[in-house]
């Protein structure tokens, strides 16, 4: 069933509560032709971890808030939780939450494995604005889809803001890709988190021409909300070089 304003597929898109980036970027990212309505994921936990662990639980709930919209896929825009949660427990929640509405569903976590397989990238390098447990959490998560961690670089980040991670710019979020030095040995670099703002410096390096494509988990979850709703219409090279989306990208850019 197609809407007005999306003729080739509407995406149901869970967000953490405070998070200030996912739908902009996803947005921007979105060929023409698709669009999204969003829900919030909400957790009156009282920590960081409990709360993103929380967010998985309760993403069937929080689904429930399209009602009867024709939503073709779920896309849930948080990485930490999966970190946290584990593969296997991952996996089980987003075959729930799918089966649930009768659509695909998946994480930016698995849309970032997903698009590094269509690539063929297994050697990857992190730039993570995380705090070194939950970056640490993230290598064992992406060893446990076969990748190989080369190298890592953290962001600094700014403990008195309102949130470490979403008050990042992305002039910070680029100054974490000079830190990770050459990159020989590397088949892709990523940008993880959904917080962090990725699109002006991830665009930026693609296209410098590096050879080493660089790609963040807001990209990869636009690209599988995509490839499943059109498989094979867009190039990720297309993606990569901001062929549908870096227009846009430059537009919301100018102040």
């Amino acid at each position: 069933m197609s809407v007005e304003y999306a003729p080739k597929g509407l995406v149901g898109l869970l967000t953490p509560q405070a998070n200030t980036t996912v739908e902009p970027e996803f947005s921007i990212l979105l060929p023409p032709g698709y669009a999204h309505i969003s829900a919030r994921l909400v957790s009156g936990k009282a920590t960081i971890e409990e709360r993103l662990l929380d967010y998985l639980e309760v993403a069937g709930q929080t689904a429930s808030q399209f009602a009867n919209a024709p939503v073709a896929a779920l896309a849930l825009g948080c990485t930490g939780a999966s970190y946290l949660a584990g593969r296997e427990n991952e996996e089980r929640l987003m075959e729930r939450l799918g089966a649930g509405r009768g659509v695909p569903a998946y994480t930016a976590a698995t849309a970032l494995v997903d698009c590094l397989a269509h690539m063929n990238a297994k050697r990857i390098a992190l730039a993570t604005p995380y705090p070194e447990g939950l970056t640490q959490k993230s290598v064992k998560y992406w060893e446990s889809h076969g990748l190989t961690v080369v190298k890592v670089a953290s962001a600094i980040t700014d403990s008195s803001a309102f949130h470490p991670i979403y008050s990042l710019s992305a002039e910070q979020a680029g100054g974490v890709l000079g830190e990770l030095g050459s990159l020989s040995g590397v088949d892709a670099v990523v940008m993880l988190g959904t917080g962090m703002p990725t699109l002006a410096p991830l665009l930026r390096a693609n296209l410098a021409g590096s050879g080493v494509p660089v790609l963040s988990c807001m990209f990869c979850l636009a690209w599988k909300a995509v490839e499943l709703l059109t498989p094979g219409g867009y190039p990720i090279q297309d993606w990569l070089q901001g062929r549908h989306w870096g227009d846009r990208l430059e537009a919301l850019q100018c102040r």
